[in-house]
């Protein structure tokens, strides 16, 4: 550790808010977490746990209006966006319409690759001290298909992600069954992304959240925060729980709570909260598994190999937040696994067995992470959509930078969190 640099407030106890914590730490920062939940749950802990380099294209692409579109009449579809007049859905839809073309994904690939990269690189990092052992596996995730006109698009994709840099192989279906021996795979063929790899997310956490406790991090949970003191461009006080908390940095994460928290402090940000699913299975046979985690890509369900279990994961759902689990989505991603893993018998769970959590989802599909405009000592960091986790330590890391009025590693300025001000 280096000496004391001052102390940074950190709102949010998510990966980027342990993350950021976890690098000011290491530049001598003394650092206080707020947190509105008792950090036992929140998106980070019941996602797939996949490291994503190969998702480089945004959710605004060509042709997801499209297929969403076709979604939303089934209740049972990956995607759909709840009809509503809520005047943040209209003006996050408009947005998100504007974006949805190849200039925009030609735009941002290699931005959002080099995130992703930059922030594996930290996990190799991380898994090496001594303190940590998450499952971190970097063997590559598989995409796997069942039907030719995804098989084109997909193979179309991965080409592009050869020309960038990206370590892929294209396998037939023989090719890809080798790489899972001991289960059976129904499809015609996929694509492993050697680039990509998952871990456990919940015993990341864990261990995220007692080593920085360990190391002289000060929590508040149960801490929502309700105002920001300002003068003039500068941030006095956080007000939670009728307390003021001062700091010489604050750092706004937020997950998918972020634009109620930036509002506060009197910045525009557009998100909306990406509802979705998961839950544990534990195979009959134990010889049964998965050596890779992989996506069913027409059902767009995510699947991991985790502790001896294997964790479902799935659907999009953009609607306001509120905590009804709907069953006929989970029945969804229940019925599509037999067709591409014949050999797991995936019953539909308990509702007190399904974990459901918010990706913030911006309306260009591109996270925002950068020092704010208009208060001078404020960084944000979120919006990560379904690249959360994957994001985590680069968000933290960038924060780090920033506080310390370092050059970020990476190039953030496309990430700009104040774009849509």
């Amino acid at each position: 550790m280096t000496q004391n640099k001052g102390k940074a407030l950190i709102i949010g106890a998510g990966i980027a808010g342990l993350s950021s914590a976890y690098y000011l730490l290491q530049k001598g920062w003394q650092v206080e977490i707020l947190e509105q939940n008792d950090l036992t749950d929140n998106c980070s802990y019941g996602n797939a746990g996949m490291i994503v380099p190969s998702h480089f294209t945004p959710l605004a692409a060509p042709g997801v209006v499209a297929q969403g579109i076709r979604w939303m009449f089934d209740s049972k579809s990956p995607f759909y966006v709840k009809p509503s007049l809520n005047a943040n859905l209209i003006s996050w839809g408009l947005k998100f319409l504007k974006h949805s073309n190849q200039k925009h994904v030609d735009h941002s690939a290699a931005a959002i690759r080099d995130l992703n990269l930059a922030s594996s690189r930290l996990y190799n990092e991380i898994a090496q001290k001594d303190e940590f052992d998450f499952e971190l596996h970097q063997n590559g995730i598989l995409m796997l298909y069942k039907t030719e006109k995804v098989a084109e698009e997909e193979t179309e994709l991965a080409h592009k992600a050869i020309k960038m840099g990206l370590p892929v192989d294209i396998l037939d279906k023989k090719g890809i069954q080798k790489l899972e021996p001991n289960t059976r795979l129904d499809v015609i063929g996929g694509v492993n992304y050697k680039c990509d790899g998952h871990m456990n997310p919940m015993k990341l956490m864990k261990q995220m959240i007692s080593y920085l406790k360990n190391n002289g991090v000060i929590f508040h949970p149960l801490h929502k925060v309700t105002g920001f003191e300002t003068f003039g461009n500068h941030i006095k006080a956080v007000i939670a729980n009728d307390k003021q908390f001062t700091a010489d940095r604050f750092i706004m994460t937020g997950g998918s709570f972020l634009p109620e928290l930036a509002q506060k402090a009197g910045i525009k940000i557009q998100l909306m909260p990406g509802k979705g699913y998961s839950f544990m299975h534990k195979p009959e046979n134990p010889l049964n598994t998965l050596e890779h985690a992989a996506l069913l890509l027409e059902a767009r369900v995510a699947v991991t190999p985790m502790n001896g279990q294997i964790r479902f994961g799935g659907t999009m759902e953009l609607a306001s937040h509120q905590d009804k689990i709907n069953m006929r989505r989970v029945e969804g991603i229940v019925r599509s696994i037999p067709g591409y893993l014949p050999d797991f018998q995936v019953k539909i769970p308990k509702e007190s067995e399904i974990w459901f959590g918010y990706r913030p989802c911006a309306p260009d599909g591109l996270p925002y992470l950068g020092q704010s405009s208009k208060l001078n000592n404020l960084i944000i960091a979120g919006g990560g959509g379904m690249m959360g986790l994957s994001l985590g330590p680069i968000f933290g890391k960038t924060v780090s930078e920033l506080a310390n009025d370092q050059k970020p590693t990476v190039e953030i300025k496309i990430f700009n969190p104040e774009r849509f001000s």
